[in-house]
């Protein structure tokens, strides 16, 4: 059987089907915990007994539940890079079209799935210690996005590329917020109209 929101296969797929290790049964079942109840309120034992595994089986594929939130955390973030650079490439002469074509895909995201926000998002929320190791995770993606932006805005040739491209931040990062308070018909049906007058007053 495979989750709807992993698609990592469980222990009740048929005998010929790939087996995942237990490692991969606890980082599915954290990620998924993480995102649906939030990092904090979920413990060790509830992600071992909802991947099937021992508290045992979790210490010896991770060195801590800080470890555990950090390695989901790198997850996510590799997979934010991928819809990143799967939405801009069709766009790669066209820093406008690129900018757009991320709002346009986080307007189609509120609609159909990130019910809960942000996973990252949420995690800067949670962890505001310095020290945890999913902090670091929080700030390098947050750093980069804010970089790949400016690296757009000046592509795009405009006025002030710095302010541009932290307001698009804000408004990328207010959208997930957005959705969780007033769903996908409230201000985020707006999203790629607020993002088209942002640009265009940077750029006439």
């Amino acid at each position: 059987m495979t989750t709807a929101s992993t698609g990592i296969q469980t222990d009740s797929s048929p005998p010929s089907a790939a087996r995942v290790t237990a490692r991969d049964r606890i980082f599915a079942a954290a990620r998924e915990l993480f995102y649906r109840q939030g990092i904090r309120a979920v413990g060790v034992d509830s992600i071992a007994h909802e991947a099937g595994a021992t508290k045992m089986s979790l210490y010896r594929a991770f060195e801590s539940k800080d470890e555990l939130v950090a390695e989901c955390l790198k997850q996510s973030e590799r997979e934010a890079w991928l819809w990143w650079e799967a939405t801009t490439a069709p766009h790669k002469d066209d820093p406008r079209a690129a900018l757009l074509a991320l709002f346009d895909s986080l307007a189609l995201k509120a609609k159909t799935c990130e019910k809960r926000g942000c996973v990252i998002g949420n995690a800067a929320v949670e962890l505001t210690d310095d020290t945890h190791p999913a902090r670091a995770v929080v700030v390098g993606y947050n750093r980069e996005k804010r970089r790949r932006l400016r690296l757009l805005c000046k592509a795009l040739g405009a006025h002030d590329a710095e302010l541009l491209a932290d307001s698009l931040q804000l408004l990328m990062d207010g959208a997930y917020l957005s959705r969780l308070s007033l769903g996908a018909s409230g201000p985020n049906a707006s999203l790629r109209r607020a993002a088209e007058t942002m640009i265009d007053a940077q750029t006439r």
